[in-house]
């Protein structure tokens, strides 16, 4: 796995969302096969899935062999406006997207526990182990965003979950921050099984929590890294003034 962490400035939050666009493009253009994202909720993604949905970013994706999975869930039922895979099907995917390509949290699943290991054996299948070989990634994308308190998908500070290394896909029966609602959440080695981890921070409120992970405190967002690349989009509002962008 690689420690370095690549960190990219743009001037403002749409600039940051075109560049997420091109890099989620350009990775899915470089498999000629079977490609799959995992995408993250919260505000963060939200401008880059509107943007999916228009052209020209529209007509540049082969949706018919693209997956899309998400990478943590609030348990909430689908139809619940706090739903993270909503927020992406509304915005995108249900006009773009083959339904049979959409792959959800079940959330309809009695407890967190019992979603967690049907959307593990739901990966496994797709991926045709139960096995994660890091030379065969997962993901060729997993989008990330970054939390108040420096949780990232679901992975909380201080939370057991952070030390799975077991299981694909775990239940987190407390949330630190709002919504404060169980949640199902992909683990750290699941995350990290892609070509490239693509964070979004963007905004003045960021700046703080960002400058604690660039410095290396012990957050879940500065534990998480991919097997490939891992690359932070920041906007220029967001990134602190000690940072070294590229």
């Amino acid at each position: 796995m690689s420690n370095e962490r690549k960190i990219i400035r743009l001037p403002d939050a749409a600039a940051l969302a075109q560049a997420a666009a091109e890099r989620l493009i350009a990775r899915i253009e470089a498999n000629g096969g079977r490609a799959a994202v995992c995408l993250t909720g919260g505000s963060s993604p939200e401008r880059l899935y509107r943007l999916l949905a228009t052209e020209p970013y529209r007509n540049r994706i082969p949706w018919r062999r693209v997956h899309w999975f998400i990478g943590d869930e609030r348990f909430v039922p689908p139809e619940d406006s706090r739903n993270n895979m909503a927020m992406a099907r509304r915005l995108f995917l249900d006009v773009c997207a083959p339904p049979e390509n959409i792959h959800p949290i079940p959330v309809q699943a009695g407890t967190t526990r019992d979603a967690a290991r049907r959307y593990e054996i739901a990966l496994q299948t797709f991926y045709g182990s139960g096995r994660l070989d890091p030379a065969r990634p997962l993901f060729d994308l997993v989008l990330m965003g970054l939390g108040p308190d420096g949780h990232t998908a679901s992975l909380f500070p201080g939370d057991a979950a952070l030390d799975e290394r077991a299981r694909w896909v775990v239940g987190v029966a407390h949330a630190n921050v709002e919504p404060l609602v169980p949640r199902v959440t992909l683990t750290l080695p699941t995350l990290a099984s892609c070509r490239e981890m693509l964070f979004e921070v963007s905004g003045a409120d960021k700046r703080a929590i960002l400058a604690r992970v660039l410095e290396g405190e012990d957050l879940p967002a500065s534990r998480v890294r991919s097997l490939g690349d891992t690359v932070w989009l920041v906007d220029t509002a967001a990134l602190p003034e000690t940072s070294h962008d590229t």
